[in-house]
């Protein structure tokens, strides 16, 4: 029987209204924002792979790191990434998904040995230094199913160059602004994220490695309690200031690379510490959009700085203050230690006691067969780089021999520990879940860069404190348009804390911008 007009219009009109349903709940997956959670997402349903997501980061690589801005972020690539991808791929099609890592793409600092890879450190001399073994981060993620991608430029680990350079490949470049500074060592890590050439990026720090570059790229960055990651198969420069951590475009990819990475190593001491600190369930379900609803944060007054290099971002900063508080956070302003902490933190550094002893330590640990295995050698070897000036004239080490009885290598250690007491009781004194503080309130400067360590531009407490914290997009300076970070500093092992409070601050601003110097290529959307 055939429909009357007025009925088939009706059953038009439904079979359209159940189209636009499908449409609208169809996921879309945008490379430039999705999660690691995203990713997965549309892995389980059949959209995505891991050698199309593989493939689609080489393409990128190629368009902006090698060709068009030429950000200069990539040391080496992993020539076996797509077999890797398919592999995992296949491990996926038989039912076995390792975890929330499997097929997600990882981009370390040339600083974590990788046994398949060279790592350098930047450093010209050791371009062809091939560990051993996996460091035992890269081993972790390598278990948990992650592909290395390859190995990320960085400051150059032994050489005198301008900041956020090597020897071996030069400048890191930044996607916002080719013409500002992007960081200091993990400036690749930092560059390589904000232009989504992986999903997530590992960092390192010693003295801000991981909070000046995620500041300046727009990142979440983490830098967590010294003790929760391990350092072994790192080139490090300083045992008691040394960390590692991860980089990424959200606070979820963070936690999820904490997951896998964070716990106890007997060839690392201090990570003895984290036994019995780590939750007994994810650090991902500690993120949350009202993580700051009923969150007591307090402003650290002291580390703002006045004048009129810091107009814009001492205003910024109050921006976050009145965010944190419209979102439903207890904010205490101002809270007071009564030190005088930007002084003090200068005070506190010991790396320059440490470096040679830390080298030394690293490099014998490399197989016969490596370019350089001590200080010496790597002073004899140097060539034309400014590596000899740099190690005997700033390495109190070399200058003054044994640190067991240097007084000034425990004074720094004492500074450490004063601001580390200082810091935690002025938390407990207010309740406080966390402290708050931005990064920096001035802007960065153009490149080429000496040095960014000086009194007004750092509040990298948690380097020499052994404190957690973690940075957040804050928004834009007005005047160049580059990112601004907030800062949230804990107890040690609060990163569940940090990581509810960071993602509250996170889903209620929206500060994250892609790069406008790398925008999206085709195929980069996948509708499902």
């Amino acid at each position: 029987m055939r429909l009357l007009p007025p009925l088939r219009l009706a059953v038009c009109a439904l079979v359209i209204s159940h189209l636009s349903l499908v449409i609208l709940r169809a996921a879309q997956l945008d490379l430039a924002t999705a999660t690691i959670a995203d990713l997965q997402s549309a892995m389980s349903a059949g959209a995505l792979t891991s050698e199309k997501l593989v493939s689609l980061y080489l393409a990128r690589i190629a368009a902006y790191d090698q060709q068009g801005p030429k950000l200069n972020t990539i040391i080496v690539l992993n020539p076996r990434a797509l077999d890797e991808a398919r592999a995992l791929d296949a491990e996926r099609k038989a039912g076995k998904v390792r975890g929330p890592l499997h097929g997600i793409v990882v981009l370390p600092k040339d600083v974590f040995d990788t046994k398949d890879l060279p790592t350098s450190g930047g450093f010209k001399p050791m371009a062809a230094s091939q560990p051993s073994r996996d460091s035992f981060v890269i081993a972790r993620l390598r278990a948990a199913g992650a592909i290395i991608l390859g190995k990320l430029n960085q400051a150059d680990w032994y050489a005198v160059q301008p900041a956020g350079s090597s020897t071996l490949k030069g400048q890191v470049l930044s996607p916002y602004n080719l013409k500002k500074f992007t960081g200091y060592s993990s400036s690749g890590t930092g560059a390589s994220m904000a232009a989504w050439f992986g999903t997530v990026g590992l960092g390192s720090d010693t003295g801000g490695s991981i909070t000046i570059p995620s500041t300046l790229s727009n990142l979440v960055g983490f830098a967590t309690t010294h003790g929760l990651v391990s350092r072994t198969g790192m080139m490090w420069s300083s045992p008691s200031q040394e960390n590692g951590g991860p980089m990424g475009r959200s606070v979820y990819d963070c936690a999820a690379v904490l997951d896998v990475i964070a716990g106890y190593d007997a060839a690392d001491l201090p990570t003895q510490a984290s036994i019995g600190k780590i939750p007994d369930r994810p650090y991902t379900s500690f993120v949350s959009k009202d993580g700051l609803k009923g969150a007591r944060v307090g402003v650290l007054r002291e580390m703002f700085r006045t004048g009129p290099l810091h107009t814009e971002g001492n205003a910024l900063a109050e921006k976050a203050i009145a965010d944190f508080k419209q979102t439903g956070a207890v904010v205490v302003d101002p809270v007071l230690t009564g030190l005088d902490l930007i002084e003090t933190q200068v005070d506190a550094g010991a790396s320059r006691f440490e470096v040679a002893t830390a080298i030394n330590k690293y490099l014998a640990g490399l197989p016969a067969s490596a370019p350089i295995r001590s200080v010496d050698e790597m002073i004899a070897k140097a060539g034309d780089t400014t590596i000899k000036p740099n190690i005997v004239t700033t390495n109190a080490a070399l200058k003054t021999g044994s640190l067991d009885r240097n007084p000034e290598f425990a004074a720094a250690l004492k500074h450490q520990e004063t601001i580390r007491h200082a810091l935690v009781a002025l938390m407990d004194k207010f309740q406080l879940d966390a402290l708050i503080l931005p990064f920096s309130t001035s802007t960065v400067p153009e490149i080429p860069v000496k040095s960014y360590f000086t009194r007004d531009n750092r509040n990298n407490l948690s380097s020499y404190t052994g404190l957690p914290t973690i940075i957040v997009p804050g928004g834009f300076y007005p005047s160049d348009g580059m990112p601004f970070g907030v800062q949230f500093l804990g107890r040690p092992f609060t990163e569940p804390t940090l990581i509810k409070l960071a993602s509250g601050y996170e889903a209620a601003t929206h500060h994250r911008k892609p790069a406008p110097l790398t925008p999206p290529l085709p195929g980069e959307t996948i509708t499902y």
